[in-house]
């Protein structure tokens, strides 16, 4: 579990400086949202985003990802925020997902775990949970720290697994069809931009997803994932 953040540092955006909230109209993320080259960090005291404030700004919060650690999309225009994580111990293992959802002003959380699952598996249900609780055709934009996720839908590969009967360019099985399969058709209802964030950097979405899943994982009498479990036994 990441440290919690008491202290959101804004040094480009709107309205820098120091914050004591993320969500909300007087909140830091309503100061970066969609502002070009936002700078922004959350700190545990207040001494430590002065000092951030206080360096040359030249460290982006909202970082690049290197080759293979994900897909960092433009800034988001979705009028819908959705964050979503997933988890799973040991992985495979128990397993939960967490999704926050904040549309005109309401916040919706969502999660809900499994007696043994894989953590991609859902990091993808909490993406699918989170549309699914959307009724009608929404633009969003959907907040992931898997690279596996946004990688899939962004480069397109779930589109050309399931173009070739769920199986990869080499001839190997895509794993996981049953949930890419409803995620792909979810975004084929709404309007969905997926948007990389860095899983424990800081992010108040991602880090309460995070607490979300980890909770629903450890929970008592989980059910079954049983596509997964299935699957397993097919092996």
């Amino acid at each position: 579990m990441s440290e919690k953040k008491k202290f959101y540092a804004v040094a480009k955006g709107r309205k820098p400086g120091i914050y004591q909230k993320w969500f909300g109209p007087d909140g830091a993320q309503v100061q970066i949202d969609h502002f070009p080259g936002a700078v922004f960090r959350g700190f545990a005291t207040r001494p430590e985003a002065e000092a951030f404030l206080g360096q040359p700004h030249a460290a982006r919060v909202r970082p690049r990802p290197s080759a293979g650690e994900g897909m960092a999309s433009p800034a988001p225009t979705g009028a819908v925020m959705v964050y979503t994580d997933g988890s799973a111990l040991n992985n495979p293992g128990p397993g939960g997902y967490g999704v926050v959802i904040l549309e005109g002003g309401k916040r919706t959380e969502l999660s809900g775990g499994f007696r043994k699952t894989t953590n991609n598996r859902m990091e993808l249900l909490a993406c699918i949970k989170g549309l699914e609780a959307l009724p009608t055709p929404t633009t969003v934009s959907l907040y992931s720290d898997s690279a596996y996720v946004v990688n899939g839908i962004t480069k397109g590969w779930a589109k050309s697994w399931r173009r070739n009967g769920w199986r990869k360019s080499n001839g190997e099985a895509a794993l996981n069809p049953d949930l890419w399969e409803k995620l792909l058709a979810l975004c084929e209802k709404h309007t969905v931009q997926f948007v990389w964030v860095r899983g424990h950097a800081g992010n108040p979405g991602n880090e309460r997803c995070d607490q979300l899943a980890t909770r629903a994982a450890a929970g008592g009498r989980l059910p079954p994932d049983t596509a997964y479990e299935l699957a397993l036994r097919q092996k």
